[in-house]
Formats: structure tokens, sequence, C-alpha cells
């Protein structure tokens, strides 16, 4: 559960870095230059291993019981965070209602997760997660300032994004199993 905890905490902690410490980041990046971006992407993957490697060595304690609705309202929610993550990326008609939609996908994502499954790991990877996504909108929305919406793209952009998701969230359900080593659909549910 260590591994799992300091995956979670370095990942926070190095994505804050620079909302909270602009003047240290600008310090890097001019001794550093293009190394920084290399140095910031090789510890985001560590501590993805960490994560990876703390999930799967974790003995997965009871904290609390999910609610009997919680599995189906997750799959739900999940359909509507692999949406946002396509917007963040895509022109979106919800960029006009949500500045963030990357990191309100991560939250929407996690706390879907939390309503699905009551045990520690759980707890400490989605709950960690969820906190992530949520303080690092007040950090960036603190350092940005005032939200420029962008532009309203064509309807026809938003049904494409729309057809995207569904088949990423079809194929999520399917391969589920194997990256996460817990089937999503199952006999008898």
């Amino acid at each position: 559960m260590v591994w799992l905890l300091l995956g979670v905490l370095l990942w926070s902690v190095v994505h804050w870095f620079p909302a909270l410490m602009p003047a240290w980041r600008a310090v890097l990046l001019e001794r550093l230059g293009p190394k920084y971006m290399g140095l910031f992407a090789l510890v985001i993957v560590f501590s993805l291993v960490l994560m990876v490697l703390g999930w799967r060595s974790a003995v997965p304690t009871f904290v609390y019981t999910p609610p009997v609705w919680g599995r189906h309202l997750t799959m739900l929610l999940i359909l509507l965070a692999v949406f946002l993550f396509g917007a963040a990326h895509a022109p979106s008609r919800i960029r006009q209602y949500v500045r963030h939609p990357m990191l309100t996908g991560v939250a929407v994502w996690a706390f879907g997760h939390l309503l699905a499954n009551g045990d520690s790991r759980s707890v400490v990877l989605f709950g960690g997660l969820l906190v992530w996504s949520v303080v690092s909108i007040f950090l960036i929305n603190r350092r940005d300032g005032t939200w420029n919406r962008p532009d309203i793209p064509p309807f026809s952009a938003e049904l494409k994004l729309l057809g995207i998701s569904v088949v990423v969230y079809a194929a999520l359900l399917f391969l589920h199993p194997w990256f996460a080593g817990m089937p999503l659909i199952m006999a008898g549910r």
C-alpha cells in the first residue's frame, strides 16, 4: 500500500509544482531547458509505475460498503468521463461550461470508482486522484485568472466526439479485465 500512496503523492506533487511554485519552475526551465519536460515526464511515468505496482501488491481491506446502485451509476459516469477526456482534446460545446474537461473527467472517473469499490486500495488510488483533480482545478484557475471560453464548434463536432466516446467506452469495458484485473460484466449479475 505504501507504493500506491507514494505513487499518488508523487503524481500530485509533480503536477501541482508549476502552479504552486512558478518561480522555481522558471528557474528549472532556464537551467534545464528542454530537459525539464523530459524530467517531468520521467517522474510522472515513475509515479504511474509506483501506482500500478502498489495496486497489484496491496492487499485490499474493507473500508465501506458501496451502495448497491453504485456499480450501475459508475458505468454511466465512466462514459461521461470518457466524453470529458475527449472534449479536452477535440472541439466540443462542453468547453463552454467546463473549463477543465480533462481534470473534470478524472474527478468523475475517480468518484465513480469510489461508488463501486469500498476497499482500501481503491480509497487511496481513486480518492487520491479525485482530490488531486479537484485541487488542480482550483490551483490552475488561481494561476491563470479569467477564463476565456473557446468558440462554439459546429454540432457535428459534438456528434463525432460522442460517437468516438462510445467506441472508446466499449473498448474500455471489454479490456478492463486485462488492464485492471477486474471484469465489469459478470454472468449472473
